[in-house]
């Protein structure tokens, strides 16, 4: 009982949370004027399906956003979605398609806008990634985008799988901000969910890592 209490206590400061999570998330990355890339590659993960197959963003939408901005700008001439369904037993709609038509509603013209919708998971976003970007003979580097925490990880299998790539950092759920006396002394219980979505990313790279995936 002792040591639940130690552990829940501990897993539950916000100052600590904070200082992992900042350690280990990718940095943020401003992009200079005149930097141009043929591609953004952004992964799936951002968006969510009633039974009905009506799709709506989930809160990683950042990854969406800044993708847009991106294109916008004038940084990406093209972008790939990547990301099919995860579910086996009841497939949702591709997470792809419904993108590509909120990009296309978003003003982005259609013929820059390639999709991927096979992938189940970051190790298929790469590879399937790179027959695409091999069959239409696109050259590098290629920006990637992507939410902080999962920069980590999505960096190295891109690079193990042959693909020339840089990062884009999006969807930052924790910031570099003051930390009050309360966030320090008040256990938030939320962070023990928060801390096993931080366990997913660092305990995925390491099997990645360990089966030759990055």
């Amino acid at each position: 009982m002792i040591s639940i209490i130690c552990i829940a206590v501990l897993f539950s400061n916000l100052f600590l949370y904070q200082k992992f999570v900042t350690a280990w998330q990718t940095k943020p990355v401003t992009l200079s004027k005149g930097t141009q890339y043929s591609v953004g590659i952004v992964l799936g993960g951002f968006a969510n399906f009633d039974i009905n197959k009506r799709g709506y963003f989930s809160e990683s939408a950042d990854r969406f956003i800044q993708t847009e901005k991106l294109y916008h700008q004038g940084f990406i001439q093209k972008i790939i979605m990547t990301g099919g369904s995860d579910e086996l037993i009841n497939p949702e709609p591709k997470e792809a398609a419904f993108v590509k038509n909120e990009l296309i509603a978003s003003g982005i013209p259609e013929n820059a806008i390639i999709i991927e919708n096979n992938s189940r998971n970051t190790y298929e976003n790469a590879v399937f990634s790179k027959k695409v970007l091999d069959s239409m003979q696109l050259k590098g580097p290629f920006l990637l985008i992507t939410s902080a925490t999962h920069m980590p990880r999505s960096l190295q299998v891109f690079r193990k799988a042959g693909i020339n790539v840089s990062a884009f950092p999006s969807d930052y759920h924790v910031i570099n901000s003051h930390i009050s006396i309360d966030d320090i002394l008040i256990p938030k219980l939320k962070l023990l969910n928060d801390w096993g979505i931080i366990f997913h990313e660092i305990i995925g790279l390491k099997v990645y890592q360990l089966t030759g995936k990055a």
